[in-house]
């Protein structure tokens, strides 16, 4: 038995989150310990089987002063978690992903091996508006390349990610990288009761789902945009019969979800499109958001250059068609013509996909069918049996 530390800035409702905690559970099921220790937990606003875990909150500095310096505290947050695990935890193995900052202090006062996964190179998830803010960056740049390399083992989560990792970090060109896609636990997608979806109106036919959080990154307008042009071209008879569900993680103490929320739902409606047509769902429970899938005609995924996206394995695995941007971590999972369509990320392009879904439902379906298959690649048995192997290389 391995004892393992997952050390994560915040166990909300996320990717990332998702696969830090997917990632305990294929450990936990081989028999390893493992725990987490994170700056900040919700348990209202979680995944369900974190609970499952022993979880340690450090939670000693605010995220922000006035609104600034957002990273620069996340780092020293994640440093006083990482002392923390060094006085008081006997682990084997860290397990560290987001932010590199507290790999040097782990490996200066303690044993374990250092286990990091990229999700995506901090330093180009930022806006560099002014010279203070260029000069603030470098300085943090600088640090997160010199303390990712302090990693003993680093996997990144697609081969997009791995081509970004080389070209941000020409200094850890000597570093091995091991591509570790993320998974999906289809055991708990199968056993996920029925739930009644009630801001769906009985009369839709066509519902077109978007799932991300409310980030201004992930590009939401652009689905909101695409059904606008639906609602102006398709024949008012057959739009009656589609509706949009704007789905997402919505932290009611981060700032931005509630800007963006809020922006959106101002879009929607300088859009022109009726609020009879369009629900937004903040935070849906895990058994809601597998509803949705079910219920999705087409699962719309806005971010442009994603590192990954798990929604669009979750909706293949749904029998669900997708629709994404040709760019990042969807050209690697998304078959296009076939589990479905990778496309320019502007909203003509996205309507035209939206007016195939509604005169050639059964070519959807189809595509729906076949991206169950498609989706055996991510399963979560593959993605235990590789992490174990891992692991075991490492103790």
């Amino acid at each position: 038995m391995v004892k393992i530390v997952f050390i994560h800035p915040d166990l909300g409702i996320g990717g990332a989150e998702r696969l830090v905690v997917d990632a305990a559970l294929a450990l936990k099921s081989k028999g390893h310990d493992v725990r987490f220790v994170t700056n900040h937990f919700s348990p209202n606003h979680c995944f369900q089987e974190v609970h499952e875990f022993d979880i340690q909150v450090i939670d000693l500095l605010p995220r922000s002063i006035f609104g600034k310096f957002n990273a620069l505290l996340a780092y020293l947050r994640m440093c006083i978690a990482a002392m923390v695990v060094c006085w008081s935890a006997n682990c084997d193995i860290i397990f560290c992903d987001q932010i590199s900052a507290c790999l040097p202090i782990f490996k200066w006062f303690s044993r374990a091996k250092l286990f990091f996964y990229c999700h995506f190179p901090d330093q180009l998830l930022t806006k560099r508006e002014s010279f203070w803010k260029r000069f603030y960056r470098w300085f943090l740049d600088s640090f997160e390349a010199w303390s990712t390399g302090k990693a003993d083992l680093i996997c990144v989560n697609s081969e997009f990610t791995e081509g970004v990792f080389r070209e941000t970090f020409p200094s850890l060109a000597h570093h091995e990288l091991q591509v570790l896609y993320p998974t999906l636990n289809t055991s708990f997608f199968d056993a996920s009761p029925r739930v009644d979806l009630h801001y769906i109106p009985s009369k839709a036919e066509f519902i077109f789902l978007s799932i991300n959080r409310f980030e201004f990154k992930k590009n939401i307008e652009l689905a909101l945009e695409a059904f606008a042009q639906l609602h102006d071209k398709l024949d008012p008879k057959m739009f009656k019969k589609c509706f949009l569900v704007v789905a997402g993680g919505f932290d009611p103490m981060n700032k931005e979800n509630e800007i963006y929320y809020n922006k959106l739902w101002e879009d929607a409606q300088q859009l022109g499109i009726p609020e009879s047509s369009i629900a937004f769902v903040k935070s849906p429970s895990d058994a809601e958001k597998i509803e949705l899938l079910r219920r999705a005609s087409l699962v719309i995924y806005t971010p442009r250059n994603e590192h990954f996206g798990i929604v669009p394995i979750e909706a293949m695995y749904m029998e669900r068609c997708v629709l994404a941007t040709n760019t990042g971590g969807p050209k690697e999972s998304i078959v296009h013509g076939r589990t479905g369509y990778l496309c320019d990320a502007n909203p003509y392009a996205f309507y035209v996909v939206l007016n195939e879904v509604v005169n050639n439902p059964e070519k959807v379906t189809e595509m729906g069918k076949n991206g169950k298959i498609r989706v055996r690649m991510f399963a979560f048995e593959a993605f235990s049996a590789k992490l174990n192997r891992i692991i075991d290389t490492m103790h």
